[in-house]
C-alpha cells in the first residue's frame, strides 16, 4: 500500500508544481485548461504506474478536477484555500492506495531487477518531498505573507524573498535527510543575526520577517520529517555487495 502511495503522491507533485503552468494557473477556470490539466494529472500518474491502472487513475484524474472546481469557487484569499485543496488531493491518494493498494505492483516498474524498482521508488520520494518542501513551500508561504494586512512593510530586491525562501526550505530538508537538526538551529540564529539590521526597531518589519521565517521553516521540517518518515514505510534497498 505504501509504495503504490509513494508513487501516486509523486505522480501528484509533479502534475501540480512541475507540470502546471503559471499561466494553467492564473486560467483554470477554463475548462480547456482544467481538462489539460486533468489529463497531466492522468498522463503523470500512469507514467508510473502503468496500464494496469487506467480506470483508477483516471478516476484520480477526476476526482482532481473536481476538488479543483471546488477551490475555484471558494473567494477566501491566504493560504487556507490551498492548504485545504492539497490536503483533499492527499486524501484521495490514500483512498485510492487503500482501495487498491497493488498498483505499484502490478506496474512495469516493480519488475525491474533488484535493487531498480525499489531505488526508484526511493528516488521519487526525495525529488517529491524537496519539490514539496521548495516550490510548494513557496505557494504556501508566499500566500499566507500576502494576507490583505501583510503587505511587505519594506522593498528588496526583486524575488529576493522567494529565492531565500527557496534556499533556506532546500538546505533545511537536505539537513533532515542527513540527520544534521543541529545544523537547522545554526540556520535560523545566522539567518536572525543576518535579519537583525534589516528589522531593527520596526515592529511591523520585524512581525512580518518572523512570521515568514517561522512559517517557512516550519514548512520544510515539516516536509522533510514526512519525507523520511515515508522512506521508512518503504521497501529497503537490497544492494548487494561487489563480488570478490
Amino acid at each position: 500500500m505504501t509504495a503504490t502511495f509513494a508513487a501516486l503522491l509523486a505522480a501528484h507533485v509533479f502534475a501540480d508544481f512541475v507540470f502546471q503552468t503559471g499561466g494553467m494557473v492564473r486560467h483554470k477556470r477554463r475548462p480547456g485548461v482544467l481538462v489539460l490539466h486533468g489529463a497531466i494529472v492522468f498522463a503523470t500518474a500512469f507514467a508510473l504506474l502503468g496500464p494496469a491502472a487506467t480506470l483508477p487513475l483516471l478516476a484520480l484524474a477526476v476526482a482532481h478536477v473536481g476538488i479543483d472546481i471546488v477551490k475555484l469557487r471558494v473567494p477566501a484569499r491566504g493560504a487556507g484555500p490551498f492548504l485545504a485543496d492539497q490536503g483533499a488531493h492527499l486524501v484521495s491518494l490514500v483512498l485510492l492506495a487503500l482501495l487498491a493498494p497493488g498498483l505499484w505492483a502490478a506496474s512495469p516498474w516493480a519488475a525491474l531487477p533488484d535493487p531498480g524498482a525499489a531505488l526508484l521508488l526511493h528516488t521519487l520520494v526525495l525529488v517529491a518531498g524537496f519539490i514539496v518542501a521548495t516550490r510548494a513551500g513557496g505557494f504556501a508561504i508566499g500566500l499566507l505573507m500576502s494576507a490583505p494586512n501583510w503587505a511587505p512593510p519594506t522593498a528588496g530586491l526583486a524575488d529576493g524573498g522567494r529565492i531565500i525562501g527557496l534556499l533556506e526550505r532546500g538546505l533545511i530538508f537536505l539537513l533532515i535527510l542527513a540527520g544534521q537538526y543541529d545544523a537547522i538551529g545554526f540556520l535560523i540564529a545566522a539567518k536572525s543575526i543576518l535579519r537583525f539590521g534589516t528589522v531593527g526597531d520596526d515592529r511591523a518589519v520585524s512581525e512580518y520577517v518572523i512570521i515568514g521565517t517561522l512559517a517557512s521553516f516550519g514548512w520544510a521540517i515539516a516536509a522533510g520529517l514526512g519525507t523520511v518518515e515515508l522512506l521508512a514505510t518503504l521497501p529497503p534497498l537490497a544492494i548487494s555487495p561487489p563480488a570478490p
